[in-house]
């Protein structure tokens, strides 16, 4: 398949209530929706309302946030930071100890792998950075009824934080919701997956070791390899429901539990 053109990354600074908080390598596409998820899974804002004003100024490559509370966001950002690993630069300040603190998942929702599979193929295809460019990663907020919000970026955790962020302004509710990635499932995701209140987040690649102690924890649903007739369940909390065979063989797909 021929590439038209490379992906492109651009430092964007983001700057809340006159404090610099990073540089981030960012895709320049939705950095509204990039700045509210990002606020909201750093603990920085709990809904929408939290931000009295938020300005792009892309001349200077900022984003300018003025937060409606008086929060102490200079002990906030006087935190040490974390370092997200892979593509795109990112930073978080909540460490694996802080994340062991949020709340537990307590969604008894269930999905079937069939509809999880069809949907991450759906995903693939309305993927038009990745499919510009061959070297985008994409987050997919999915629902009940099947609709889909996409959202893609040179980093894994960025697209992550742009569909939350889109979650965050509309209003919407994590126990109605599935996430769905095509990056590695790391202990920093994991820590977005939480915050927000996701039950269920679905791979097509891999989860760390320390985001699967921490989505046992919490009582997450981790599915990774999500491809093809093919899953990788890390954790054991019934909500993927196989329900896939084979055509041929009449055998299930590889839905392995991992001990």
């Amino acid at each position: 398949m021929h590439r038209k053109s490379c992906p492109e990354e651009y430092p964007i600074t983001l700057i809340v209530n006159g404090y610099e908080v990073a540089v981030f390598q960012l895709t320049n596409q939705d950095l509204e929706d990039w700045a509210y998820g990002y606020l909201f899974s750093e603990g920085l804002i709990e809904q929408r309302e939290d931000i009295q004003s938020l300005k792009i100024d892309n001349e200077y490559g900022e984003i300018q946030v003025v937060l409606n509370e008086a929060i102490d966001t200079e002990k906030m950002l006087n935190k040490k930071k974390h370092y997200t690993a892979g593509c795109g630069r990112g930073v978080t300040f909540f460490s694996m100890t802080d994340v062991k603190a949020f709340n537990k998942v307590t969604s008894n929702k269930t999905y079937k792998l069939s509809f999880l599979l069809k949907k991450r193929a759906e995903f693939a295809k309305n993927s038009p950075l990745y499919l510009e460019t061959g070297g985008m990663h994409g987050a997919c907020l999915l629902n009940e009824a099947g609709e889909m919000v996409i959202r893609e970026d040179i980093g894994r955790h960025n697209a992550v934080d742009k569909v939350i962020g889109h979650a965050v302004r509309q209003g919407l509710n994590p126990d109605t919701l599935v996430l769905l990635t095509t990056g590695r499932v790391s202990y920093e995701m994991l820590s977005k997956v939480a915050k927000f209140g996701f039950s269920v987040i679905g791979s097509r690649t891999a989860a760390t070791k320390q985001a699967i102690q921490l989505a046992k924890y919490l009582n997450i649903e981790v599915v990774g390899y999500l491809r093809g007739k093919m899953a990788l369940t890390y954790t054991s909390r019934g909500r993927v429901i196989n329900d896939v065979s084979d055509s041929q063989s009449g055998a299930h797909p590889n839905l392995r539990i991992l001990p």
